[in-house]
């Protein structure tokens, strides 16, 4: 991961700027840029993955134009040779130095030609304007505010533009801003026709393109490490990986010290691939003495997104703190493709194929920014196969009939694809995944609830949610982390669209809870 920033005018002075973007310096330690353009500036914080050398270091620049990028670029090496035989020359290993050269080639009509998880930010001089741009999904962060002379900023994360600006907004997934407009280049989840292919050709380009997803996840001069929760996404993930690079991989998994539920899972993936792998634990101490941390990290209020990412960030800190890793594959994703628990609900067809376009659409403030905030926030970068442009678009353009739970499991054609292949444990590959957030441990969100149970009265409660009137909190629970968002973001959310909650139209979701242990399909999947 880096962090960028861009001002389109010297509304503040360099020394004005600099404490704002240092907030970020987590996400890029190892080098450190701030250069003025004739009208504004760029920031970068560098963590150096591809190209380590310090001619890797970002603004890169070409004729009066400068690029910071936080961002992956998959297939930049024939990209590479391609523009070198055009004439352009190259001074690093890095991926992103290719960004300006396209955009020279082919103007802004280059982010449509990119596979890759990026935001950018272009400072092109013919114009004197900043150009700015995120990959289709969101994986990575970018928002965007205007200052008190309505001149318009990005950065990387929120916290960045608090107190800079009056609003901190998302910068949408799949658009480009340019000359005064946000264009939408990409839209990975309008689908004009389904693909007719019938189960086991799905079958087999799901394998075929994850496989490829993974493939490409691994080019990296840094050291790669694996998210592994036992589930059936991750342990894919990890266990693809573990063939594609020919060598013991190393996997992490974590749980609470007294009642994990996957970790035996974990443990049972790790020895049938053969990884190195490393288990930590945490405790309800530790859960509660992180809360406002992770919080004010994320930049969010929403239960499911602090619930799992409690987990996630303890995991992630530990491997920061103990391993030389600097990169981390996940198994995000999956879940909006190929449905969940409450989606065995879904009435019809449309009905599952709606909210998974919703769901996907979306993820740039809940799953993926999870993901992002709390493997960054420990100087590492997370890549997701789940999200790779090809695959999402395939799976999204599947007959969503096939991808209706008829089968008596979920996400049963992500199962069949790998069901030759023997490349995890029968009871793996059939495994009923428990939510990340429960399959910790039940303990921690109970935990959770009940210290916030213990900080308010019923009368505190009623009276303290009143206060908020977007996305008013329904629950204790929601109460504590609203307030503890509001500390650090005050006035801000809006940032998020709503809870994330099963389909409340749908029955059997009407719930008061986003753990799906409230569903009564949930059965054995917490065991």
């Amino acid at each position: 991961m880096c962090s960028i920033m861009g001002f389109s005018k010297k509304t503040y002075n360099k020394e004005e700027i600099r404490p704002y973007f240092d907030r970020t310096i987590s996400r890029g330690p190892d080098m450190s840029r701030v250069i003025e353009t004739p009208s504004g500036y760029l920031c970068f914080h560098r963590l150096a993955i591809m190209g380590l050398t310090e001619a890797g270091m970002q603004p890169f620049a070409l004729d009066g134009d400068y690029v910071v990028c936080n961002g992956e670029i998959y297939g930049f090496r024939p990209l590479k040779r391609q523009l070198t035989e055009q004439g352009y020359t190259f001074k690093s290993g890095s991926d992103c130095e290719i960004l300006l050269p396209l955009f020279h080639e082919y103007g802004l009509g280059m982010f449509s030609r990119l596979d890759a998880e990026f935001a950018l930010i272009i400072y092109d001089s013919a114009a004197d304007s900043l150009i700015a741009a995120r990959d289709p999904i969101g994986i990575r962060p970018l928002f965007f505010g205007y200052d008190k002379d309505g001149a318009i900023m990005f950065a990387s994360e929120a916290k960045n533009l608090v107190g800079l600006c009056k609003e901190v907004c998302p910068f949408p997934p799949g658009h480009y801003y340019a000359y005064g407009k946000f264009v939408r280049y990409a839209d990975l989840t309008t689908v004009s026709s389904y693909s007719t292919d019938d189960l086991e050709t799905v079958c087999r380009s799901i394998r075929n393109k994850l496989i490829a997803g993974v493939d490409k996840r691994l080019d990296a001069d840094a050291p790669l490490g694996f998210l592994l929760s036992g589930g059936l996404d991750s342990s894919l993930v990890c266990a693809i990986s573990s063939i594609v690079l020919g060598k013991k991989i190393r996997t992490f998994a974590i749980g609470m010290d007294k009642d994990a539920i996957d970790l035996k899972y974990a443990r049972e993936v790790a020895d049938y691939i053969g990884a190195d792998h490393t288990e930590v634990f945490m405790t309800r101490q530790q859960v509660l003495d992180s809360l406002e941390e992770v919080i004010a990290m994320l930049g969010t209020w929403d239960i499911t997104t602090i619930r799992a990412s409690m987990g996630m960030y303890l995991c992630c800190k530990a491997i920061h703190e103990q391993t030389d890793i600097r990169v981390l594959l996940t198994g995000e994703i999956s879940d909006e493709l190929f449905g969940y628990k409450y989606t065995d609900f879904a009435p019809n067809a449309q009905a599952f194929q709606d909210e998974a376009k919703k769901r996907v659409d979306e993820l740039y403030m809940y799953d993926v920014l999870r993901a992002d905030r709390c493997i960054s926030v420990n100087s590492l970068e997370a890549r997701v196969p789940f999200g790779d442009l090809d695959f999402v678009k395939y799976v999204m353009s599947v007959d969503p009939q096939l991808k209706l739970n008829t089968y008596g499991m979920g996400k049963y054609l992500l199962r069949h694809a790998f069901e030759k292949d023997h490349l995890l444990p029968e009871d793996i590959l059939w495994r009923q995944k428990a939510a990340f957030s429960d399959a910790v441990g039940h303990s921690m969100v109970d935990d959770l609830k009940a210290y916030a149970e213990e900080k308010y009265t019923d009368e505190e409660f009623e009276t303290l949610r009143r206060k908020y009137d977007y996305c008013t909190p329904f629950t204790k629970e929601s109460l504590l982390y609203r307030e503890i968002f509001e500390k650090y973001y005050p006035g801000q959310a809006r940032m998020i669209r709503d809870f994330w909650m099963p389909n409340k139209s749908w029955e059997g979701c009407d719930v008061n809870d986003p753990s799906a242990r409230v569903l009564a399909n949930y059965g054995a999947s917490g065991q």
